[in-house]
């Protein structure tokens, strides 16, 4: 009998501990310099209340031609940001690419969230209640539960 962990998925957002917010403001920073690269990027989303940029390392997921972002830990305060700013940007190295957002509707998420989580199993397993390799038709249910937004480009900055 396995001692891992179901995370609870009627919950809203599953937050992170202080050693997770500590990690994330380090891998942040090496990904920007550079220094990190891999599938790793930085989202930067204006705060919807301070309006101050706020930078946390994301996985984007190329999928069938299309970016996503995916929160794996629900209805995060970035996923709320996101929604109200209508744009983000992803850097790394020195490079900046500003994006729109169309929340995907949950009816449409399971390939996406299943090609995430195949993608990223070793990053974000633990938030999934059903395992890396799963038919797309275990996402149905699950879907309403992990925002997923399609990204199309605005331009790059430097």
């Amino acid at each position: 009998m396995s001692s891992t962990k179901i995370p609870d998925i009627t919950q809203r957002y599953l937050r992170p501990s202080a050693v997770e917010r500590l990690f994330g403001r380090v891998l942040t920073s090496l990904i920007r310099l550079g220094l990190i690269r891999g599938h790793f990027y930085v989202l930067e989303v204006r705060g919807r209340r301070t309006n101050r940029t706020i930078s946390l390392p994301v996985d984007p997921l190329d999928h069938d031609g299309v970016r996503y972002l995916v929160c794996a830990r629900g209805d995060a305060n970035w996923v709320r940001n996101a929604r109200a700013a209508g744009e983000v940007t992803l850097s790394r190295a020195m490079r900046q690419q500003r994006y729109t957002l169309r929340e995907v509707p949950p009816a449409e998420r399971p390939p996406v969230l299943k090609a995430y989580l195949d993608s990223y199993a070793r990053e974000v397993q633990r938030f999934f209640p059903v395992p890396k390799g799963s038919p797309v038709e275990a996402f149905t249910d699950l879907a309403p539960r992990y925002p997923v937004f399609e990204l199309a480009s605005l331009g790059e900055r430097h």
